[in-house]
């Protein structure tokens, strides 16, 4: 765990990909010119670290220790990318766009504040976790973190309170970036990774800003604001995203496993484990 810890310093409508399976490509409009959003910087760097949940606590400061059926650390926080800076620093990749195309290594990192990365698929969020020193969530440790001791339904409790996370957005984020534009084809086709959807006003939101949507072991957004990668031995994403974290099951045990290991989309995250 000591290596660990030097390590780590430093998205049809409702339930567009709940359920959704890669479609057969169908051209498209163009869609309209760039939003301000558009050219929305990077989020900035975390300020420093996060105190460990307590002094007996085997984690890394970013992350909580889930003492049952492990225990094992879990990162506290959706997790963000970072690339390499000119001096040999670590610095954060724009969360809004994929990672496809990076020419440099890149690592995952979790801090309260800042915009988690969406657009990543199962294998490069592997890769990430894995850059960082930890691995990827198995399905089992994101529904003990998300339940909690007491198992609830949701990470705050067993019963659903509208607003309590970053869910049941009104409105499909890409119909409303596109307007008249969004037709069937385009909401199931490649506009799903445009830069400008998680931008818009009433969708993702910085790691931990939804201070209600935590478990009892002090861990956030399991529930909402991004779907997130988990490792079951196939692709599977867990708690739903800010549209919706129902269709598939309620509050924690929402799970989807439409999606192959390469695919993602602007609702797609993830945390890292220990």
């Amino acid at each position: 765990m000591a290596d660990a810890r030097a390590a780590v310093r430093g998205v049809l409508w409702a339930s567009l990909c709940a359920a959704c399976h890669a479609p057969e490509r169908v051209e498209f409009p163009a869609p309209p010119p760039p939003a301000a959003v558009a050219s929305a910087p990077a989020p900035a760097a975390p300020a420093g670290p996060v105190a460990p949940q307590g002094p007996f606590s085997r984690c890394p400061g970013e992350m909580a220790e889930v003492g049952e059926e492990g225990p094992f650390c879990i990162d506290r926080w959706e997790a963000h990318v970072e690339v390499p800076g000119p001096e040999g620093d670590w610095r954060p990749h724009s969360p809004y766009q994929p990672v496809d195309n990076l020419a440099t290594p890149f690592r995952a990192a979790s801090a309260p504040g800042v915009v988690p990365q969406g657009y990543i698929s199962a294998a490069q969020a592997r890769s990430a976790c894995e850059a960082a020193g930890k691995r990827l969530c198995t399905r089992r440790e994101h529904l003990l973190a998300c339940r909690g001791p007491q198992k609830t339904v949701y990470p705050y409790g067993n019963d659903y309170a509208p607003k309590a996370c970053n869910e049941g957005r009104r409105g499909h984020p890409v119909a409303a970036l596109f307007g008249a534009l969004a037709s069937p084809a385009l909401l199931w086709g490649k506009a799903l990774n445009d830069p400008r959807i998680n931008q818009q006003e009433g969708t993702l939101r910085p790691a931990g800003e939804t201070a209600s949507c935590v478990s009892a072991y002090g861990v956030y957004d399991l529930v909402g604001n991004l779907h997130e990668w988990v490792d079951e031995g196939r692709e599977v994403f867990a708690g739903g995203y800010y549209v919706d974290a129902e269709s598939n099951g309620s509050g924690c045990s929402y799970t989807t496993r439409a999606h192959g290991r390469a695919y993602h989309d602007y609702s797609t995250g993830f945390r890292c484990c220990l």
